[in-house]
């Protein structure tokens, strides 16, 4: 399989994107801000489509849009977080520019482009070449860094924003900083598993790795950890069976893990909640 220029190609950018994803991916269910990961996969989509009706790369469009109006929830959202009516009113006009920027790519520009609208919506991650693939890898590798850097604050912010505030933390900051991170997550993640499913690979390995762990530090890690295993093996299958595309596999792993955790877990917490017998009466029921 790696003696394929793509493979290794995919490989390198997935291992990239996977490490953003499930960093990144933590905090933002940590966060309770999964909301804000579904608007920023449509803003991927919106941006990409800008770009193209431009007549531009469509990464451009894709990262500026992404991190734009990450940086945007979080300054309008009290203390740097998006709340339900930020996103929403966003969303609506996010989807509104897409449907413009769709009607002006499809009139403007030859059906022979097609490709690159669908491209964006399921990802692309066997198209990439060496360049795009190295970018990729150091993109996400800074990104999960940059998190990484900044996890303790940015905890404390999460689980108590106004004890932190008045221990010097910059609550608001931290926040406006962390959506701007999730949009370039968002970007990224974009040429893995296209905008439609970007939204599983941000959460589902950091949902698992809560059911694991409740210890922030070791979920982080196993978040990531676990999201890398999910992008490798769904290359894998799209390799192996070549009709099924990676994203739909990565995304399907991803989720089918997540299901098996949370049953595991929930039924091992309903077990050890269960009364136990007491010995001396079994002993009793025993003799007699």
């Amino acid at each position: 399989m790696l003696s394929h220029g793509f493979m290794r190609d995919a490989f390198l950018a997935g291992t990239g994107i996977a490490l953003a994803s499930g960093v990144v991916g933590f905090f933002l269910v940590l966060r309770s801000q999964v909301f804000t990961g579904d608007a920023l996969s449509h803003v991927a989509f919106t941006g990409a489509l800008a770009a193209l009706a431009a007549g531009i790369d469509l990464r451009i469009g894709l990262f500026v849009a992404t991190v734009g109006v990450g940086l945007l929830l979080g300054v309008l959202g009290p203390k740097g977080r998006a709340d339900d009516v930020v996103i929403g009113s966003v969303f609506a006009w996010v989807l509104g520019l897409g449907v413009l920027f769709l009607g002006i790519y499809t009139t403007s520009r030859s059906t022979g482009g097609g490709n690159a609208g669908v491209s964006v919506l399921f990802g692309s991650i066997f198209g990439l070449d060496t360049t795009s693939a190295l970018t990729a890898l150091g993109l996400g590798a800074f990104l999960a860094l940059v998190v990484v850097m900044a996890a303790r604050p940015l905890v404390f912010a999460t689980v108590d924003p106004a004890v932190a505030s008045a221990r010097g933390v910059p609550v608001r900051l931290l926040g406006i900083g962390f959506l701007a991170v999730v949009g370039a997550t968002a970007g990224e993640a974009t040429q893995a598993v296209g905008a439609l499913l970007l939204l599983g690979l941000l959460t589902a390995p950091a949902a698992t790795a809560l059911h694991l762990t409740d210890r922030p530090l070791v979920a982080l890690g196993a978040s990531a950890g676990i999201a890398l295993v999910e992008v490798w093996v769904g290359l894998t299958v799209g390799y192996v069976a070549g009709s099924i595309p990676p994203s739909v596999a990565i995304v399907t792993l991803a989720a089918a893990i997540y299901a098996a955790v949370a049953l595991a877990t929930r039924r091992a917490g309903s077990v050890s909640r269960s009364p136990r017998p007491n010995p001396g009466t079994t002993l009793r029921q025993s003799r007699s």
